[in-house]
């Protein structure tokens, strides 16, 4: 059964919540996850569903950070019905910077026959880095030529 747009971004909604979906999964062989605003040393895109799987194989320290209360996501489509754009935020606790949290990101999903063939994941880098406790990698990076 081929998911539509919407139900491929509830599946987002429910991979952030740690709801058990794999995020590689929901792409393409050939689908592209980018960065276009990423953190220090974060790749700008990956390519294909192995190298979204393998890079967020070794994410879950960043998720141990957060002590997730809730994720909420507003689904909005657009004139092309394989693109939705999606708000999702999710809020609580982070230990990293040991405050409580609400963090939304925006993501534009191009989803074809099912499969997200495209996800342009904007997120705010300087709220990212705060959350996760590495404002001074940030700073850091932005001194460099």
């Amino acid at each position: 059964m081929s998911r539509s747009p919407r139900e491929v971004a509830e599946q987002v909604r429910r991979m952030v919540a740690g709801e058990g979906v794999d995020f590689a999964d929901l792409f393409a062989e050939d689908g592209v996850l980018a960065y276009p605003f990423g953190l220090p040393g974060q790749p700008a895109e990956l390519n294909g569903r192995e190298a979204i799987r393998a890079y967020f194989k070794d994410r879950s320290r960043s998720r141990d950070l957060l002590v997730m209360e809730g994720v909420e996501a507003v689904v909005r489509e657009t004139d092309d019905p394989e693109v939705v754009v999606t708000e999702i935020t999710h809020h609580g606790w982070s230990k990293a910077a040991v405050e409580p949290y609400r963090h939304t990101a925006l993501g534009v999903i191009r989803v074809h026959d099912g499969e997200i063939v495209r996800y342009d994941d904007y997120m705010n880098p300087i709220a990212l880095a705060r959350l996760l406790g590495r404002t001074g990698e940030l700073a850091a990076a932005l001194g460099q030529p």
